[in-house]
């Protein structure tokens, strides 16, 4: 239920981010930001108790966490501008593969029959979603890039399920946001444009939903296999489709259509197994 509720929160994030844009530029770099800052309030505010700030930089697994999961997320934009919202998203997501295959081997998890045909049909879905069977060409340096992101923030999930023997969940979220100002102050500095009221109101609802997000994903990986967990985040492309055609007036092709009802057997198919 948490991670369903992250996911959720997810996909409010990218609808209320793409309607900032409607309204005006911003760059991503401030977004980003003030994603991250509204991180650490949400952690000081409610988990004072349990918090610990200073780990962050005495622990060397927190600081890995904070550094890869940084340099995802500037991966993933510069592959969205290089290469397309669609199959930069669809790579990326690979992440589940590669986030499975790679607990596996470091976790000792079980990757089951039911998972693997799962992450299969959901990625199957998402590539009929995006348009990556649309996409008309080869590879380039920014699929690469893409394919290392992807890797990276696989890599991500297994230490986040590593860092719950010894830290809160609040700690190792906040690893990210920390981490995260660091790499992004700078170009945020250079790129920065005062935002209207309008979009600073947008802005603070997209960051408290990314927050949220991050919290209940962090905490659901302390139960959840890697495979599991990121096979239910696999929604959120699903739910920002379903957002667009709502609020946005876009529609649905039959082969969209066909992708979405991947994703839904795809993320429902283990869960059914199982019980």
């Amino acid at each position: 239920m948490l991670m369903l509720v992250s996911a959720a929160c997810f996909t409010a994030n990218v609808l209320l981010i793409r309607t900032v844009g409607q309204v005006a530029a911003v760059d991503i770099w401030t977004l980003s930001c003030a994603r991250f800052v509204v991180g650490l309030v949400l952690v000081a505010t409610f988990y004072g108790r349990v918090w610990q700030p200073r780990h962050l930089f005495t622990n060397p697994k927190l600081a890995e966490r904070g550094l890869f999961g940084s340099l995802g997320v500037a991966g993933y934009y510069l592959t969205v501008v290089h290469l397309g919202a669609g199959r930069a998203t669809f790579i990326n997501n690979t992440y589940l593969i590669w986030g499975a295959l790679l607990a596996v081997w470091i976790l000792g998890e079980h990757f089951r029959p039911a998972l693997i045909a799962g992450s299969v049909a959901a990625l199957g879905g998402l590539a009929l979603l995006t348009g990556m069977f649309q996409a008309g060409h080869g590879l380039s340096f920014y699929d690469l890039v893409a394919v290392a992101t992807a890797v990276a923030s696989g890599y991500i999930v297994v230490t986040i399920r590593q860092l719950h023997a010894t830290e809160h969940s609040s700690t190792i979220f906040s690893a990210q946001c920390a981490y995260g100002l660091l790499v992004c102050l700078v170009p945020a500095w250079f790129h920065f444009q005062m935002p209207g009221p309008g979009q600073i109101a947008l802005i603070l609802a997209a960051s408290v939903c990314a927050g949220i997000g991050q919290l209940t994903m962090t905490r659901s990986f302390r139960d959840l296999s890697v495979a599991e967990g990121s096979l239910l985040q696999m929604l959120v492309p699903l739910g920002v489709a379903l957002g667009d055609v709502v609020f946005f007036a876009d529609r649905f092709s039959p082969a969209e259509i066909a992708g979405a009802a991947l994703i839904l057997a795809g993320c429902t198919l283990p869960a059914l197994r199982r019980r």
